[in-house]
Order: structure tokens, then C-alpha cells, then sequence
């Protein structure tokens, strides 16, 4: 039997509202105050009303999607075709070519918001996996560590890195073992003690645009925002600054899958190379810091007890992969698209040239846009349900922020980049255990780097096409030529 879903206009509720109602008679449960919703205080999102839909028992119905399809000279082009949304395969790489595939996500949202993708066609023995294409979906799951765990991988294809080594990091953990972890660092990024470097970022930002300077082109991705990332993480974790590229490399070719520019030699070279040169350098790391200890957080990994003992090597190793990679790449990718954003839309630009006070709406409207991180997933613990939808236990549960960061429900034109809107997103999760430790940081690196690049480069213009990581997992470019001056 099908169930109609009556849409109702979003509501803004309080912390102590109302509980879920059965989705029998409205699209999803009752709105959660928007603290509940996003995991931080809210800046304010216009809520627009939804279309009413009719959905089958799956969830699911047939639309008409614009799928990307390659041509005879192998570039992407987009096609209307029709699509049976229950068989889409999600995390086929054409699907990514250029970017998040938004469009199949707004259908998703609006007609199966709990979509199942049967197979990885790259990675046979992959096991298919749900997709939660929603804000408040999303939240449930983010919040019920229980039911829904990080212990058994944290992305979608769990075959392009070591389930032991995701394990032995904070993000691949479930309580206790992670609040303890996660709780040594946490004293480090508060955002008082993060304003406390802003200085010394500065400094580093204005350090890399100085490079640039007199060059009439550049590639934003590789030579600006790659070397403040690095140098930025770098100078927190103790890393000398010449090692900066040598991290870079690692980091970028260890996340990135099977993208051929940045990872050449695949998920082999990965494992046989990378890894082991990862776990080489980070050990010298390691052994210094024990002889002669310093400020960094690498010395904060070295000391570190969870019920009175230290961590084992492997776990020294990854916390320290961690930290970097998230550095690495979290900052790099929103600068990077919130750049192309405003280079395409002229009045936005010049709304930021004209008054600079609108730096933070714009560093808030590019996360909300584009994630660096398109997804992280969960494992049901349990046979579960959610929006209706029968999980069953060992299921992998995987949550699309590229997704629920372009609601119709809650954000008034979705896709359209406004410097004023100001909004609350999930760029850096939903809440719960795992909100993103770095939040602070990014912020004030993404406000640095906006407001140095537009004081110093005001004219700086698209110069060619832009390339994306061929990754369902990072969303970010891995090239973006510009031109620094009309």
C-alpha cells in the first residue's frame, strides 16, 4: 500500500518541542529547533513550503533526472533521461565528474530520501549502501551513535582504506572510547583558543599571496589555497615547514580514490607506498616529540592516556593522519568553490569588495555549499527503521551533507550563492559525538583567506575550466586556473 505524504511548511520548534509524528501524515517528522538540527547556534535559514508527493512502499518513484554521460572526445555532458530512482547507483564515477550530482539529490530529497544503492560497479565485493539525503534524516542518524556506529567505516566504498586504520582513529570510533580521544584535543580548538592564532594565519596567507604577486595568472587550488592549508596544519601538529608539499602529496593522494591526477598509482600505491611512508615519517615524529617534547599537537598525541594507558603506535600514527588530513583538505575545498562562486557571479563579488563586514555570511554560505566533505557514513548496530524505511543491521547508512545543505525546505533558492543569507548548515555534521573538531579553525581560515584574497586581488577572474577530484567522498576541485587582475 502506498503512503501519501502530505508536505507541510517547515517550523521552527523549540529544543523542548514536540517529538516525531508518523510520517503517514506529513513528509518527515515535526522541524527540531534549529540548534538540534544542525548542531550550533542558528544564524537564521528561510524555510519555503514543500510539494506534496506520492511515494511507493520503497519510497521511491520513477522521474526524469539530468544524468552526466561522456561523448565520443570523452567530455560530460548532461542528459534528461529517465530514471528509476530505486536503481540509481550512486557512487558511479560519472556521476561525480563534474562535481556533486545535484540534481539526482533533489529528486532524492523530494521522492526517495532514504535511497538504496545496490552495488559500487569499481569495487565488486563492495556491499551497497542507504543514502540519507536530508537535514533532519541526517540529524537522527548523526545523533543516535547506538544504533547507528562509526566503528565499522566511515565512507561509502570501504575498500579504498584499512578498516584497522580507520578504527584506530577518534572519527572511526564509537563512546566511550572516542569521547576520551577526542577530548585531549578539544581544549586546542575552542574558539577562544583559536582566535588566538589569527595572527600567525594571517601571516601565512599573506606570506603565500605575496608568491603570487606580479603573476598576472595562477592556479588558486595549487598555489594559494594548498600551501596556507598546509602550512596552516603544519605549524599546529609540528611539522616543518619544508615537509609542508611531502604531506600535502600523502594526504591528497590517500583520500582522493581513484583519481589518476592526484593518486596515480591507485588503492595499491596507497597501500603499498603511501601508507607505509605516512607511518615512516610520523614515527621519526613521534620519537622526537618523546625525547624532547614541545607545544604541538603532536606532543599532545605522544602523552596521551585513555584509562591510564598510552596509545599504541598505529593509533599515534592515524591521530596524527587525522588531524592533518582534515586540515589539508576541509579549508582547501570550500575556499576554493566559494572563490568560483563569487568569480561567476559579479554582484555577489562586489558586494564583498564594497563592504568586507560580509566575509562571515559569505565563509557560512560557502560551507553550506560546498562541504569539503560530500558524505560520512554509519553502520546499523540494529534492525532500525528511518523515514519509513525498514535498515537492517550491518546495513551501511551513509549521510549526504552535498544533500541536506541544498534543502528546498529550508533554504529559500538552495543553489543560488548569497553572501547575506547568513545560514546554519551540516557542513561540519549534525550534532552528536562527531561534530567536527576543527570547526573554529576552518572558520577563521576561510575568513582570512577570503578577505587577503579580495584585498589584494579584487579583479581576480575565471581563467579556464576548473577540474573536481573524481572522488564521491571529497568535494573539491583539484585545479582552478584564475586570472589575477583584468
Amino acid at each position: 500500500m502506498s503512503r501519501r505524504f502530505t508536505a507541510s511548511k517547515a517550523r521552527r520548534v523549540s529544543a523542548t518541542g514536540s517529538g516525531v509524528v508518523d510520517c503517514a501524515d506529513i513528509a518527515r517528522p515535526v522541524s527540531r529547533s534549529p540548534d538540534e538540527l544542525f548542531g550550533a547556534s542558528w544564524l537564521g535559514a528561510p524555510s519555503i513550503t514543500g510539494a506534496a508527493r506520492e511515494l511507493t512502499p520503497s519510497g521511491c518513484v520513477a522521474s526524469m533526472i539530468a544524468a552526466p554521460v561522456r561523448d565520443d572526445d570523452g567530455e560530460v555532458q548532461m542528459a534528461s533521461v529517465s530514471s528509476d530512482l530505486e536503481n540509481a547507483l550512486l557512487a558511479e564515477k560519472a556521476m561525480w565528474a563534474d562535481g556533486p550530482p545535484h540534481e539526482m539529490f533533489k529528486q532524492m530529497r523530494s521522492r526517495c530520501p532514504i535511497h538504496w544503492t545496490e552495488r559500487v560497479t569499481d569495487y565488486p565485493q563492495e556491499k551497497g549502501f542507504w543514502s540519507v539525503t536530508t537535514a533532519e534524516d541526517i540529524h537522527t542518524v548523526s545523533r543516535d551513535w547506538k544504533t547507528y556506529s562509526s566503528a565499522q567505516g566511515v565512507t561509502a566504498v570501504s575498500e579504498v582504506f584499512p578498516l584497522e586504520l580507520t578504527q584506530a582513529m577518534f572519527i572511526g570510533m564509537d563512546p566511550p572510547k572516542h569521547d576520551r580521544l577526542k577530548a585531549l584535543f578539544q581544549a586546542g580548538f575552542t574558539p577562544k583558543r583559536i582566535a588566538a592564532h589569527e595572527d600567525e594565519i594571517r601571516a601565512i596567507v599573506i606570506d603565500v599571496l605575496d608568491r603570487i604577486e606580479g603573476r598576472e595568472t595562477c592556479d588558486l587550488v595549487l598555489d594559494v589555497a594548498q600551501p596556507a592549508v598546509s602550512r596552516v596544519i603544519g605549524r599546529f601538529m609540528g611539522i616543518p615547514e619544508e615537509d609542508d608539499a611531502i604531506w600535502a602529496r600523502l594526504m591528497n593522494s590517500t583520500l582522493s580514490g581513484d583519481d589518476k591526477d592526484l593518486n596515480p598509482e591507485g588503492i595499491d600505491g596507497v597501500l603499498e607506498k603511501d601508507i607505509p611512508e605516512i607511518f615512516e615519517r610520523c614515527g621519526r615524529m613521534i620519537a622526537e616529540r618523546r625525547e624532547t617534547p614541545t607545544e604541538d599537537l603532536t606532543t599532545v598525541l605522544v602523552n596521551a592516556e585513555i584509562d591510564g594507558e598510552k596509545l599504541e603506535e598505529h593509533e599515534l600514527v592515524m591521530g596524527f593522519f587525522l588531524l592533518v588530513a582534515a586540515g589539508n583538505d576541509s579549508t582547501k575545498a570550500t575556499y576554493t568553490s566559494g572563490m568560483r562562486a563569487l568569480m561567476e557571479d559579479p554582484e555577489q563579488m562586489q558586494l564583498l569588495l564594497d563592504d568586507p563586514s560580509l566575509v562571515s555570511g559569505a565563509v557560512e554560505e560557502s560551507l553550506r555549499m560546498f562541504p569539503a566533505f560530500a558524505h560520512f557514513r554509519r553502520t546499523a548496530t540494529c534492525d532500525a527503521e528511518l523515514h519509513g524505511q525498514k535498515i537492517k543491521e550491518g546495513d551501511k547508512v551513509v549521510m549526504w551533507y552535498v544533500s541536506s545543505n541544498r534543502e528546498e525546505s529550508l533554504y529559500d533558492d538552495p543553489d543560488h550563492f548569497d553572501v547575506r543569507r547568513n545560514p546554519e548548515h551540516q557542513a561540519f555534521g549534525a550534532g552528536g559525538r562527531h561534530f567536527c573538531l576543527g570547526t573554529a579553525l576552518a572558520r577563521l581560515e576561510l575568513k582570512i583567506l577570503f578577505e587577503e584574497t579580495l584585498k589584494r586581488f579584487p579583479e581576480i577572474a575565471m581563467d579556464g575550466k576548473p577540474a573536481y577530484v573524481e572522488s564521491g567522498f571529497l568535494n573539491q576541485m583539484k585545479t582552478l586556473p584564475v586570472r589575477l587582475c583584468a
